[in-house]
């Protein structure tokens, strides 16, 4: 006959089993749960023609990617209407993580405000997974153009209204934006070329059929070493390890300018978390990896790798900034 402590004894021991046994069940359907993701190749969408800064850093995260879960990450260009083009593509896709979006500023942060009709909300339309990188604008003119230095910039636009060129990646893009502030901070008057993505920006400038733009480093480091474009200035606090002689707006008599641009991985509305989750681990550990980092470093991205809570936050602060700044500088939707 058992006593009171030995039926007590037996009694906590079938309860702790039984707390084990539902501990087991649940981890079994939870691991039954998990996505067995990729299992093809994965699309990711940039919103602009090949061979701007958003595409150079798209493309070294879909080859590491690609190497670190053995299935293709197949970069797909999509150009047009300052990037939304291409992410109003994403949020119509199946949201099963086999098509994502390699996003920069301006059809996330800048668009709600700028454009008329959008078709999409970034905010709810798109799951934020990580920021992958920011990236500082410099200044950049095309070789034969007469002014050096900012304030030779400045002075001869003063003296020639109206007569200089400005290129940017479409109407109310991150660069347009920041060149109409640099404009109103400058008190000049220069004319906005747009263009359908970096790329074709560059390739004018290049040939001068404009003057100037502001964009990456990424774009155009290239070209200011094999002296097809000249730096005149950059748009950070300090100046940058990529490019040390070359002087901040502030110092050359701006003070407080800055200007840039980020890139950030996103997918459709309602993909499942546990997709997200995956993806945000896979590409978390590709951007501390040593060789991209190294990619990244060498064409003057930040490496990002938030969390996608972090991101969806700083994506409504960028909302909130650009929506301001077009109010200041009197850029109204189109």
């Amino acid at each position: 006959m058992s006593t009171p402590a030995q039926s007590c004894s037996a009694r906590s021991r079938r309860a702790i089993l039984v707390v084990l046994g539902a501990c087991v069940l649940t981890a079994s359907g939870s691991y039954a749960q998990s996505p067995a993701w990729p299992t093809k190749p994965v699309k990711i969408v940039v919103a602009y023609p090949p061979g701007g800064s958003t595409d150079i850093a798209a493309r070294i995260v879909a080859e590491k990617l690609g190497k670190t879960t053995g299935q293709q990450f197949v970069v797909e260009n999509r150009g047009g209407a300052g990037g939304t083009i291409g992410a109003l593509s994403v949020v119509r896709a199946e949201p099963d993580g086999y098509t994502l979006l390699f996003a920069a500023s301006p059809e996330v942060s800048i668009a709600p405000t700028t454009m008329k009709g959008l078709a999409y909300d970034p905010v709810k339309d798109l799951t934020p997974i990580t920021l992958v990188g920011t990236v500082p604008f410099f200044l950049v003119a095309y070789p034969g153009f007469a002014p050096n230095a900012l304030p030779e910039l400045i002075a001869y636009a003063k003296a020639n209204p109206g007569k200089v060129n400005y290129s940017s990646y479409g109407n109310n893009t991150s660069n347009h934006l920041v060149g109409e502030l640099f404009k109103a901070t400058a008190g000049i008057d220069t004319t906005h070329i747009p263009y359908k993505g970096s790329g074709p920006s560059i390739t004018d400038l290049m040939g001068g059929q404009v003057q100037y733009t502001f964009d990456t480093y990424a774009a155009t480091g290239g070209h200011l070493k094999a002296g097809k474009l000249k730096a005149i200035a950059v748009a950070t606090p300090e100046r940058v390890a990529s490019a040390p002689e070359v002087a901040t707006m502030s110092e050359q008599g701006l003070p407080g300018f800055v200007g840039g641009t980020w890139f950030g991985l996103l997918a459709p509305a309602k993909t499942p978390k546990p997709i997200i989750d995956r993806i945000h681990a896979d590409l978390v550990a590709a951007l501390t990896a040593p060789d991209v980092r190294k990619s990244f470093e060498d064409k003057n991205i930040i490496p990002g790798g938030n969390t996608s809570d972090e991101f969806g936050a700083f994506i409504q602060r960028e909302v909130a900034k650009w929506r301001d700044l077009a109010a200041k500088v009197g850029i109204k939707p189109e």
